[in-house]
């Protein structure tokens, strides 16, 4: 703590209403965030004589003044806890690194014959929603067996509204062709509220709803109706039969359990919605050293339920404090009543049993990860003659089109993989097209001139997609920033191009480092290299993609959509307004010769010697 900073001066005008206080290290950087009844009594704590707990002692080593907000009640103090670790992510704070959203399926409510979907987002669309569901795969399979029982369509309405004939769909019964009128609105919509029932988890309802079908059926003498029917009951029937853990209830909770295995946590949470069990999602927190169980998951649902669907009941495996409080807030948050229970029987302790198995799971599979990495990242640091291991890797590629859209990526891995939130792009511009070194070079400078600036955590190895060529444009561009000390390599493919025989390039060397095909560090090398290609493919292809749904008239000062729209009908399209002369294009209506000196330079790359 800095003499600056008068901790008593500070706490004696300390209010002791509620709000939020946020530690600070001496460069301004937020390192805690708390919430507080009581902002003097709790901020006293962290000041007084007695002795702190070994993660306390760390946090007060570094923090160099305190801030505070003033709330008007307690459960404000809470809300704006959670918002402000989300802000600026703490690092003695617990935080969740996935905050995707979670996907539902959606029911359009504005056609004839409505189609279920895979949908993500804000919900504003007409329609119905079912769900959160825990991940893509368990909205696929849900929507493809509502096409299997109940031939629900999936297609865009474009391609619904422009069929002659039946698609694939309906030669292999996952859709009924309503496109066609092969079954009419009255038997569709019978289906859709048959299926509704089902998302709903309603499944008894709908399997006596088809029973009474299929023996009206039967009655009749419709049979190969009634064994339609059946064909639907046994399917549900099946489907009833697998999900072992419903139980009868009509429950919807979340079960919430937290395991720790070498000072790393787990989090799965089960999502069960009418009683069914629609799958699981883990959560790997980043906690500082000596973070208990409790305050793991009180930080997991601030963070995690005030930015998604919160269900009636939330079950927990462990105990967390200010529960009345929590309670309190997501019931205001998601104006409903919300229960949040630790201590549970029945069928509901067995759900919170399966989440701890699969957070232990998980975690063992991420600690044997891990542990692969650091063996990797060993090696890689001894291989290129490191001081020590890499703990963060950053890599840069280009990808373009014969120079069209040149874009440049900039991947980083860290000690547990593949950090994405970190990754950056760059389009790249000014460059003559398909020059690789300068697009390099470019991309470096952009990139390290801003962690240069803003004095933010510098790589300890550099990685380029490219031989000596790139690697010295990627130097040139360091000095040339005076970003100095970094570790730079080179990655080129090898003679043969094989995966196994790339060669690693450093600055003054003039042979290669040649890495065993099987070795940990070529492995490792490759997945960073692999990376940043799929990152930079995936940024180009958007880029261009773009850029060729836009006219090359729009380009053109002075062309606005009238005389565009002249001139397309004048010359029958683009390829005519480029071949046209100067004096075709100003007898076009609205052109004039200026005008026509401009389109025609556009696209030849000429512009009149006298102007």
């Amino acid at each position: 703590m800095s003499e600056a900073f008068d901790s008593k001066a500070f706490l004696k005008t300390l209010t002791h209403r509620p709000g939020c206080y946020r530690m600070l290290n001496a460069k301004g950087d937020v390192l805690y965030v708390g919430k507080a009844k009581d902002l003097r009594k709790r901020v006293s704590t962290y000041f007084g004589s007695k002795a702190h707990h070994p993660k306390t002692q760390a946090l007060m080593n570094v923090t160099e003044r305190v801030d505070f907000t003033v709330t008007g009640t307690e459960l404000e103090a809470l809300i704006l806890e959670f918002n402000l670790i989300k802000l600026h992510q703490p690092r003695f704070n617990v935080l969740l690194r996935d905050d995707k959203s979670y996907p539902y399926i959606h029911l359009t409510g504005d056609h004839a014959f409505p189609r279920v979907l895979f949908y993500r987002g804000a919900r504003k669309k007409t329609g119905r929603y079912f769900g959160p569901y825990p991940n893509s795969w368990a909205v696929r399979e849900a929507l493809l067996l509502i096409q299997k029982i109940f031939g629900i369509r999936q297609c865009e309405d474009a391609f619904f509204a422009n069929r002659s004939r039946p698609c694939l769909q309906f030669q292999i019964k996952r859709c009924t062709g309503p496109c066609t009128g092969e079954i009419s609105a009255e038997d569709y919509a019978d289906n859709m509220k048959s299926a509704v029932l089902f998302l709903e988890g309603r499944n008894d309802a709908v399997v006596n709803r088809l029973r009474e079908k299929m023996d009206a059926a039967a009655e009749t003498k419709q049979y190969e109706q009634a064994a339609q029917f059946r064909d639907q009951v046994a399917a549900i029937q099946q489907l009833k039969s697998r999900q072992l853990v419903s139980g009868g209830l009509k429950t919807s909770a979340d079960a919430v359990a937290v395991i720790e295995e070498a000072g790393q946590f787990a989090i799965c949470c089960i999502m069960i919605r009418g009683g069914r069990v629609l799958g699981s999602r883990k959560f790997y927190p980043r906690t500082a050293k000596g973070t208990s169980a409790e305050e793991v998951m009180s930080g997991f649902i601030g963070q995690h339920y005030f930015s998604h669907e919160v269900p009636p009941e939330i079950l927990l495996n462990a105990p967390v404090p200010d529960l009345e409080l929590l309670n309190a807030g997501l019931t205001s948050h998601s104006n409903h009543k919300v229960a949040i229970r630790h201590k549970v029987r029945g069928r509901r302790k067995g759900w919170l049993e399966m989440a701890a198995t699969n957070a232990k799971e998980g975690l063992m599979m991420r600690l044997a990860s891990n542990s692969s990495l650091r063996s990797q990242r060993a090696e890689l640091g001894v291989a290129l003659g490191l001081d020590e291991p890499p703990a963060r890797i950053e890599c840069f590629d280009i990808s373009h089109t014969s120079g069209e859209a040149t874009v440049a990526s900039c991947v980083v891995f860290g000690v547990d993989g593949a950090m994405k939130q970190s990754y950056r792009r760059f389009n790249i511009k000014g460059i003559t097209a398909g020059d690789d070194y300068a697009a390099i070079n470019q991309a470096v400078s952009r990139r390290y001139k801003r962690v240069k600036a803003e004095d933010t955590q510098a790589p300890d190895l550099v990685l380029i997609d490219g031989g000596k060529g790139q690697l010295a444009s990627a130097v040139e561009a360091l000095e040339a920033i005076g970003m100095e000390g970094l570790n730079i390599a080179g990655v080129s493919k090898g003679p043969d191009r094989r995966p196994g025989d790339e060669q690693i390039w450093q600055p003054g060397s003039t042979k290669p480092v040649q890495l065993a095909g099987n070795s940990g560090a070529m492995h490792l090398i490759q997945q960073v290299r692999d990376e940043a290609h799929r990152f930079a493919v995936a940024g180009h292809r958007a880029s261009r993609n773009k850029a060729r749904k836009v006219s090359a008239l729009e380009a053109i000062e002075g062309l606005g959509p009238k005389r565009r729209k002249a001139l397309l009908q004048h010359f029958g399209g683009l390829q005519g307004v480029k071949s046209a002369g100067k004096e075709d294009l100003a007898a076009v209506a609205g052109i004039s010769p200026t005008l026509a000196e401009k389109i025609y330079g556009h696209f030849h790359g000429v512009i009149d010697a006298e102007r």
